[in-house]
């Protein structure tokens, strides 16, 4: 049942001008307490200390998401496109809306603390006891269902999907436009209109018209850029290490049974990994940082240095190193294990290869969706197949390993080290 509202509702945005809110259905579904948590979660996680002008949250990425998703339809529906399935549109739209309705405070590093995921937790939102679940159902008994099959990438038309999750995607299109205007940067920027109207439905994908090559080509260069230069900046990284610290240590303490002077009802469930719904609507970074807050006064001196680190941004130095000594960096462990330091806690390598670099690498079994051409002759053709551009940022798997460690410990002990270690630490 699609049900339109009476009178158009619009968001002013920085991104995309105006978003347009049409259907009682979307209307509905900002207004639940599920989406407007996100408000209480920032996009970029720990990017904003380094780039303080990303503050902005997943709430005005999901409007953005869904913006460009409608965009996409719209130009669909008025060309008049057979292989457009009309009666999916709502479904693209919640689907659009609702993907990143599970991400979590700080999302990824507590996914890799806790071995949570943000999009099985979107599924639950919307197929659980809540608001966004009553919402959906107004539509359709299955509604939800299928919103959560989309999210899921297990929905039975690619074509649906692929406007949510695939290489050229609404999602990311959003992001890198709305990160780039936040974060201050120009890497990011690329035509979106251009791209959205060389964007064709045909026999069942998302293709691209081959005229339309060189804007893609514009956006998976921005793509690359952002990646390199926002994503995986290291201070950027030292923070998401010292955050993860902070969880990694947390849990340990629970684990060992320590007597938290804080610990409210929704960590427990976090710790137990027994979350609710309802638990995890209550986890927010405004939350987190007031738990960050208060142990900063716990017994346990790595956990409350580590949050003090955090809150107040002292987070640890790096240095850059083109290979790794398995021995030098032993006996660095060893060192500051000598003077009272948890090895365990301060002391990190970092590598691009262990993050998730979203680059597009056509052909790998895991990959997205790959970006198709159409030419004048109906024929298709995978990007990278034609373009020098692609193939070329395909094939480059650039990075070198940083190690981090607290600055402190070079500037009270650094003249206690052997030539080896400051060779290595870069003294």
């Amino acid at each position: 049942m699609v049900n339109p509202l009476q009178e158009e509702k619009v968001f002013k945005d920085p991104v995309h001008k105006y978003i347009y809110v049409q259907d009682q259905t979307i209307w509905d579904l900002i207004n639940t307490r599920e989406f407007q948590r996100l408000r209480r979660v920032r996009q970029l996680g720990t990017c904003f200390l380094t780039f303080h002008g990303a503050e902005h949250s997943r709430f005005s990425h999901s409007l953005g998401v869904y913006e460009v998703t409608r965009k996409i339809i719209s130009q669909f529906e008025r060309n008049q496109y057979e292989d457009w399935p009309r009666h999916e549109r709502l479904l693209c739209l919640c689907a659009a809306l609702l993907h990143d309705v599970g991400h979590g405070p700080f999302s990824h590093s507590i996914e890799k603390t806790f071995g949570t995921h943000h999009e099985a937790w979107s599924c639950r939102i919307v197929l659980g006891e809540t608001e966004v679940n009553q919402v959906l159902r107004q539509v359709a008994p299955d509604f939800p269902q299928k919103v959560a099959d989309v999210i899921a990438k297990t929905y039975n038309k690619e074509i649906v999907v692929s406007l949510v999750s695939s290489q050229l995607d609404a999602d990311r299109m959003d992001y890198l436009l709305r990160d780039a205007y936040y974060t201050g940067v120009n890497y990011g920027t690329f035509d979106l209109e251009r791209i959205l109207r060389v964007m064709r439905p045909y026999q069942g994908h998302i293709v691209v018209k081959e005229s339309g090559m060189h804007a893609v080509e514009d956006y998976l260069m921005s793509r690359y850029q952002m990646y390199w230069q926002v994503y995986f900046h290291p201070v950027t990284r030292s923070a998401e290490i010292v955050l993860h610290k902070i969880f990694q240590r947390a849990k340990q303490l629970y684990e060992e049974k320590y007597r938290f002077r804080f610990l409210l009802p929704p960590l427990l469930g976090l710790f137990e990994q027994k979350l609710t719904v309802q638990d995890y609507h209550l986890l927010d970074e405004a939350f987190m940082q007031t738990v960050f807050m208060q142990w900063t006064y716990e017994e346990d001196e790595v956990l409350s240095d580590l949050c003090s680190r955090f809150l107040e941004r002292r987070l640890f130095k790096y240095v850059t190193l083109d290979r790794i000594d398995t021995g030098l960096l032993d006996k660095l462990r060893g060192e500051m294990k000598r003077i009272g330091i948890d090895p365990a806690y301060y002391v990190e390598i970092d590598f691009p290869s262990d993050l998730s670099y979203d680059i597009y690498r056509p052909g790998e079994e895991d990959e997205k969706l790959p970006i198709l051409l159409l030419d004048s002759k109906d024929s298709l053709t995978e990007i990278s197949r034609k373009s020098e551009i692609v193939r070329s940022i395909s094939g480059i798997h650039m990075g070198k390993y940083h190690l981090y460690y607290p600055g402190e410990f070079v500037l009270n002990h650094g003249a206690e080290l052997g030539p080896d270690l400051r060779r290595l630490l870069q003294l």
